[in-house]
């Protein structure tokens, strides 16, 4: 009999459940990994709110994807890892192959192999995933802080896709959990940071992580009037981050950005969204807009780096801890505001209890 193991599955919309499943076993180039900490994740709780994910997982599915832990069974031909090694496993890995590979846009990898199932006792990880996209994590790096790679390089590539110069104005909107990884990214790289948040206790974490100012949504009569003057002479941020996904927020960024800047859409708004833009400021503003989506291995080392270097700040990032038997009330909690795992930042989860 396959030894059993705890994991949280998703079905469908807001119904996550606790299941007892066999333990992974590692194919060849393969990987099982003991999870030592799996972290919450805003795209996890939209995933959890909408019942899928066009790209990433459709359910029933185990569920969670940013995650750090200990090598505990190693397939055939892995040289490159051993059992006992502390690991940070990335959520996915590209082909290299493909026609965006080729042309380095490996986030939009016509084969971008996803994988799931953090939130669980052991996960096992892909060979490509090994291959390309599994680092060692040094000694006396909590594994928790290991497991914010995957985000931070999402938030890497965001700033490298803006053309973000120390120097800058960088207006972020949102202060969820990207918001202010954006932020603390940004004031590393030398920007100055203008935050817009919608919750008084929004604002402490917004000057904690980076931001020189912050404009609280609900104190402001225009909320971007009052942006941009805070900006030199009034005239906008030089990069704008939208990180609420929603089309008010998109279209203040819009507003909020100056002539010759760059609005980057970070936030996914739900398919079939619309937005009302000034064509005109557009035009004759020489305005950029894009979107970044995912990240590249090479941002994901990037983003490795900065957290075991210790200049990113893991450890008032992640503030709030967990068992796995409470992911189910963690994420119900986050979607409907009404306990204490809505105002957490990144809860860690440990499988085992405690952290590692």
């Amino acid at each position: 009999m396959k030894a059993e193991m705890t994991a949280a599955v998703l079905y469908g919309k807001e119904d996550l459940r606790l299941e007892r499943m066999a333990v992974p076993q590692a194919e060849a180039g393969e990987l099982v990994v003991r999870v030592g900490a799996a972290l919450t994740c805003g795209t996890d709780l939209k995933v959890y709110r909408r019942g899928y994910h066009a790209m990433m997982l459709k359910p029933p599915i185990p569920f969670g994807h940013e995650l750090a832990g200990v090598v505990e069974e190693v397939g055939a031909g892995v040289t490159a890892f051993k059992v006992g090694d502390r690991v940070v496993a990335l959520n996915s890995a590209p082909c290299d192959a493909c026609f965006f590979c080729r042309h380095g846009q490996q986030n939009l990898c016509e084969d971008l192999l996803f994988n799931n199932g953090a939130y669980a006792e052991f996960i096992r990880i892909p060979a490509r995933i090994v291959e390309k996209n599994t680092l060692l994590v040094p000694d006396g790096i909590p594994l928790e802080y290991a497991a914010l790679t995957e985000p931070l390089a999402c938030v890497v590539r965001g700033l490298e896709e803006s053309g973000a110069r120390a120097g800058d104005t960088m207006v972020v909107i949102g202060a969820g959990p990207i918001g202010l990884m954006f932020m603390h990214a940004a004031e590393i790289a030398g920007l100055d940071v203008i935050a817009v948040v919608k919750r008084e206790h929004q604002v402490g974490a917004a000057k904690l992580f980076g931001a020189s100012e912050v404009v609280l949504v609900d104190a402001a009569k225009d909320v971007v009037a009052a942006t941009r003057a805070l900006t030199n002479e009034g005239r906008g941020a030089d990069i704008v981050i939208e990180a609420v996904a929603t089309p008010t927020t998109w279209e203040w960024a819009v507003d909020m950005v100056r002539k010759g800047g760059l609005v980057n859409f970070f936030g996914g708004p739900p398919s079939g969204t619309k937005v009302k833009l000034d064509t005109n400021r557009l035009h004759y503003g020489d305005i950029t807009l894009k979107a970044s989506f995912h990240h590249t291995p090479a941002t994901c080392r990037t983003a490795f780096e900065l957290v075991t270097s210790g200049r990113f700040k893991c450890a008032e990032y992640i503030t709030g801890r967990a068992g796995l038997d409470e992911v189910p009330a963690i994420f119900a909690g986050m979607m409907h505001r009404n306990n204490g795992w809505a105002k957490d930042i990144k809860t860690a989860v440990f499988p085992e209890g405690g952290p590692r």
